[in-house]
């Protein structure tokens, strides 16, 4: 009975896709994606983009959360606790304050500005998922490595962090998702059509007097491959670290 369930929520959960990339003629894939450049600028934009908060956000994320699992901090209760309520602010409340800071810095219209944007949103969620990751891993492991004669160093390189990486490859893959999907930030730092997107990108298909489906059902099948190879790519490394990560708080 739950596998007949099963595959009844997967075939609705799934139908929508089908839809999508079964919709399109091949006038709409020959004229509107194979024939329009600007198409693949915007999934060369939100590669990018996603690459970019991918990477920011595990350079920050990781040592900061080693730091809140496993070093002796003061208030450390207190940073937790502003790190679980900035999760509560949806980026719409952002987005006003980073549009004026990054218009006198220069930042609109930039990858750079896009890229901090989106991590500003993805870093609390990556430190919060992590540090049980790196508070599951027994405090003997890191004190034979200094025994062998490991600095801190050596300890969190060669010992801690090759043990967490499942749950460092979930929150890689979380992160390049947040950037890919972002819409907010997008719509408010990517003005010139030259940076939007993919999420800003389908509104080249629809206008006043105009609604192109086949074209944005197209376009939608081509940005979603990018995410998708992510995810299959890191799959086991992900359900791992997604399992891994509620072993201890």
């Amino acid at each position: 009975m739950r596998s007949v369930v099963g595959f009844v929520l997967v075939a609705v959960y799934l139908l929508p896709v089908g839809v999508m990339v079964t919709y399109p003629t091949s006038e709409a894939w020959s004229s509107r994606i194979l024939g329009d450049p600007q198409v693949f600028r915007y999934v060369l934009n939100s590669v990018v983009v996603a690459s970019g908060t991918c990477l920011l956000t595990l350079v920050l994320a990781v040592p900061a959360a080693y730091a809140l699992a496993r070093l002796p901090l003061r208030g450390k209760p207190v940073l937790l606790l502003l790190m679980l309520s900035s999760l509560m602010f949806p980026a719409i409340m952002l987005a006003t304050p980073l549009f004026v800071v990054f218009s006198r810095l220069g930042l609109t219209d930039t990858y750079a500005g896009l890229i901090l944007a989106d991590t500003t949103l993805a870093l609390p969620y990556a430190i919060v998922l992590l540090r049980p990751a790196f508070a599951a891993v027994p405090r003997e492991f890191g004190e034979a490595a200094v025994i062998d004669g490991c600095g801190a160093f050596g300890v969190f390189w060669r010992v801690i962090l090759p043990l967490v990486l499942p749950g460092v490859a979930t929150v890689a893959v979380l992160a390049f998702l947040w950037g890919w999907g972002d819409l907010v930030f997008a719509l408010t730092l990517a003005t010139d059509d030259e940076m939007r997107p993919v999420t800003t990108g389908l509104w080249g298909f629809f206008g006043a007097t105009t609604s192109d489906w086949g074209g944005a059902m197209a376009f939608a099948t081509v940005a979603m491959v990018p995410p998708l190879v992510v995810f299959l790519v890191s799959q086991r490394l992900v359900v791992a670290g997604v399992a891994a990560g509620g072993t201890k708080g």
